[in-house]
């Protein structure tokens, strides 16, 4: 059961006056980067040299710089830690793989991390180069990696570090599902994350460590669950779910902090669009007297760092070519939002499915299922660049063909809206068919109306179907796709599919039609 939430210093138990040992520390974080090293639009993808210069930028890791060391300079201690998914997003990443990232985050002078479901896309090999490079603790305390070679000497569950002559310990979450999420091989297995950090906490407390920081690339329910499981967490800084906490903004999904018991719950968004920061004091016995703070927006009243700025250019330079190729246009911006593809039917999806479905209709193929998670940002009205395709389709993921049998399209989709609740990635966009979900019903029992060509689903008839090779091979719990029949995983990169898609419709006017309800 998770405890009541409560805001503000009303929900501390604040002491009569501030004692000689109280001790205050700043703890400013970042999550789900992604990449995205030079400034973003609003529509969280790429913003050009000539927006940033008229002020319509946010982010980038030269903002971060400038914003940095203001913070440091108003604090006696502080920390800079981050909720994990540093990997993927851009081009950047697709470059560099962790390279860049490893080299930014030393730069911006990081205490420590998480492991990030995504930073298994390339498997435990670029996550150790990564861990090579950087010169600060990764962190996973929720899982068994001790049979992964190239993770078991380096990885660490928890650490300790020290600011202002006092110790800290910092103990990492990863998604439960993360075998399901992203790469990780065979040899890694994930476990309950409320048991592995109560493990932790012992162990540090057993240490003498009385303040303890979870970051926590696992979602905004999960994190108020393991905060209500367990005892002795001071903190938790989140990922995973891009959640804005915040006490100014319309779109938060929660106060900054969140507190559920003690525990103070904080997140930032993502892309680098905010810096949180959260000034906890502690009295002797580690416990918190006060939590107050607010995510700092990396806007244009954030100048950026110009050495930073030239670093991240020189960087581009060799991708320029690819993403300033104009491949299409679009008559209106085109949606891509996490809120609307892990929900219900988006524009983006229905482009995205429908480019897939497109391009292998003369193989007889009759049904497209694109994962929500899959589409990254949206894209905005006027001439459509690679860049911006590939921003919004980071992954490399190639089209797959298979088939499957009408009762396996609907526990596919069973599986899809499972857990709409929770804006999972999971969540199906489609083309070829439509469908209808009840997210008030079990999941396992929310689907209906499915129709494909016109038609009603036939539970034992083979269907032929495209999708990706990650949802293909159990992504995103598609496990039932796993067995399926003819199965070829290696088509043309969905990128490329979508791009060229694009072009051929001229000025794409972007769509729903109703393919996608609910209940």
């Amino acid at each position: 059961m998770i405890a009541r939430l409560m805001t503000g210093a009303a929900a501390l138990a604040v002491t009569a006056g501030m004692a000689a040992a109280d001790y205050t520390l700043t703890v400013l974080h970042t999550n789900d980067f992604h990449a995205r090293f030079e400034p973003i639009s609003k529509y969280d993808s790429g913003c050009g040299e000539e927006s940033n210069a008229e002020g319509k930028c946010f982010g980038g890791s030269a903002r971060l710089v400038t914003a940095l060391a203001d913070a440091r300079a108003r604090s006696n201690n502080s920390i800079l830690v981050d909720g994990g998914d540093q990997f993927q997003g851009t081009l950047f990443y697709t470059y560099y793989k962790g390279k860049l990232a490893a080299e930014m985050m030393n730069k911006l002078g990081y205490d420590g991390m998480t492991v990030g479901n995504h930073e298994f896309d390339d498997g435990p090999e670029v996550l150790r180069g990564f861990m090579d490079a950087v010169n600060f603790p990764v962190l996973m305390s929720n899982a068994d990696f001790s049979g992964e070679a190239l993770l078991a000497d380096k990885l660490l569950k928890s650490t300790v570090i020290e600011r202002g002559g006092e110790k800290i310990g910092l103990i990492g979450l990863t998604p439960q599902d993360t075998d399901e999420l992203a790469s990780p091989g065979p040899n890694i297995t994930f476990t309950d994350p409320s048991e592995a950090v109560q493990g932790e906490v012992d162990k540090l407390t057993e240490m003498g460590v009385n303040k303890i920081i979870v970051l926590s690339h696992s979602g905004y329910g999960v994190d108020q669950k393991v905060a209500a499981n367990t005892t002795g967490v001071d903190v938790i800084v989140g990922g995973h779910s891009n959640t804005l906490l915040s006490n100014t903004s319309d779109r938060a999904e929660g106060p900054y902090p969140t507190m559920v018991g003690t525990t103070a719950i904080v997140s930032a968004y993502a892309y680098g669009k905010f810096l949180g920061e959260l000034n906890v004091t502690f009295n002797d016995a580690g416990e918190i007297v006060e939590a107050a703070g607010e995510p700092i927006i990396m806007d244009a009243a954030v100048a950026e760092d110009e050495a930073t700025k030239a670093r991240i250019a020189e960087a581009a330079a060799p991708l320029e070519e690819i993403r300033k190729r104009v491949v299409a246009e679009t008559a209106e911006a085109i949606d891509g939002e996490r809120g609307s593809c892990r929900a219900g039917e988006c524009t983006m999806g229905n482009l995205i499915a429908d480019a897939m479905l497109d391009r292998v209709k003369d193989q007889g193929v009759q049904i497209a299922i694109q994962n929500g998670g899959g589409i990254r940002a949206s894209i905005d009205a006027g001439e459509v660049t690679m860049g911006e395709v590939l921003t919004v389709l980071p992954f490399q993921n190639t089209l797959s063909t298979f088939q499957v049998t009408g009762e396996t399209i609907v526990a596919a989709l069973e599986n899809g809206v499972s857990q709409h609740e929770e804006g999972a990635g999971r969540f199906p966009q489609v083309a070829g068919m439509s469908y209808a979900f009840d997210a008030s019903q079990e999941a396992g029992s929310r689907v209906s109306d499915v129709m494909v060509g016109g038609e009603p689903i036939d539970a034992g008839k083979l269907y032929n179907v495209v999708s990706n090779n990650y949802v293909r091979n159990g992504g995103d719990g598609y496990k039932m796709f796993r067995d399926a029949q003819n199965a070829y995983d290696y088509g043309p990169d969905l990128a490329d599919v979508t791009a060229e898609y694009l072009a051929a419709q001229g000025p794409f006017k972007p769509f729903l039609d109703g393919r996608i309800t609910m209940k």
